[in-house]
């Protein structure tokens, strides 16, 4: 596949087609039905949260929210693949690998209302914390990918970005060194046309992301990220690779960002409403659900009654974050340094006189 599909030529992996039609047969993931099933419920439950957050984030009950809404097939095809002890590097959208990682949308939440706490995320196995400072994550996972080769571990590590991430020194550093110590890394850049409001054709020259690949000697593919199937194939066969001592891959999800980039953003003011209903048609998960009752593996009859027993999760699982304990004044200071400074410490007893002065004012 990953030979089959040029970035030169500027050709899409797809499996499937926007009617859920398969068009590739040859290269159709082997994935259990009941497995299928499950990652489109996952999707639908994604979407649902991500819905959700956004009216959270829209009442004041929660801070700035970046959506996830139009790229679930994405984290839904890393879902699929990821095991326990591969590496999940994220950006800051990928809420559906997430929570397919073991964090909890309560952990989500507590980050978004401005936990610490949501950092940490206890049960879940290999994954770094939600990272918002574009591309700089992609150095870590290339140092984990090296790291991984000299202990002899049995993990590859999936690191994510977007488009914009790819203009910063960050991400071609990261690949170069990944490609140069045959790191297992898998760099999946989500190419959601827009870098906040810069389209694509103004972050490169490139005839696509995938094409960048040459330069650093590594296998590269652009795949249609809103395609299940194909984000399935190509991260089966790019985690292969990897784990073979092959060293990265560089995979272009090709996507589009439905939602504002953040609740702080307005799209309107970037793009037309004729180009959003076009790429609403290449929706993933109004493919996956064509695909799967084509395929009799799906009844959508009784889809109302799960979306509410998803949107039942959702509130009490943000009822949890939202009664959380009252945030502890010491964590302001002490997750930027593991011993914590001098100048620190100082800012820290000049908070609490403050805090003191203000509570003898009522």
């Amino acid at each position: 596949m990953l030979s089959d599909f040029s970035p030169l030529e500027d050709r899409m992996f797809q499996v499937m087609d926007n009617d859920g039609r398969v068009i590739n047969p040859k290269y159709k993931p082997d994935i259990e039905p009941e497995r299928l099933v499950k990652a489109y419920k996952d999707m639908l439950f994604a979407r649902q949260a991500d819905l959700m957050a956004v009216s959270y984030q829209r009442q004041g009950r929660m801070y700035t929210y970046p959506p996830n809404f139009g790229q679930e097939a994405i984290s839904g095809g890393l879902a699929v693949v990821m095991r326990e002890q591969d590496w999940l590097v994220p950006a800051f959208r990928e809420l559906g690998a997430w929570l397919a990682k073991g964090a909890t949308l309560k952990d989500v939440f507590l980050y978004f209302i401005g936990y610490e706490d949501g950092t940490v995320f206890p049960n879940a196995q290999n994954i770094l914390p939600i990272s918002v400072p574009i591309a700089s994550q992609l150095q870590h996972a290339a140092g984990i990918g090296y790291a991984i080769n000299y202990k002899k571990e049995d993990s590859v590590v999936y690191a994510i970005v977007g488009d914009g991430g790819t203009s910063e020194g960050d991400f071609s550093e990261a690949v170069n060194f990944a490609s140069v110590w045959k790191a297992p890394v898998v760099f999946i850049v989500q190419n959601n046309q827009y870098a906040i409001s810069v389209p694509f054709k103004m972050q490169t020259r490139s005839v696509n992301i995938a094409v960048k690949s040459y330069a650093f000697g590594i296998p590269g593919i652009k795949v249609d990220g809103n395609d299940l199937l194909a984000m399935t194939s190509a991260l089966q066969e790019a985690s292969a690779h990897a784990r073979a001592g092959n060293g990265p891959v560089l995979i272009e999800a090709f996507t589009y960002r439905r939602g504002s980039h953040t609740t702080s953003d307005d799209p309107t003011k970037y793009r037309s409403k004729e180009e959003e209903e076009a790429m609403a048609a290449t929706d993933p998960i109004d493919r996956l659900r064509k695909y799967l009752i084509g395929q009799k593996l799906y009844d959508d009859s009784s889809e109302g009654e799960l979306i509410s027993q998803f949107k039942q999760e959702v509130e009490r699982q943000f009822g949890e974050a939202e009664n959380y304990h009252p945030y502890p004044l010491e964590d302001v200071f002490k997750y930027t340094y593991v011993d914590m400074p001098d100048e620190l410490k100082q800012q820290k007893i000049e908070h609490e006189k403050f805090l003191k002065w203000k509570e003898s004012l009522k």
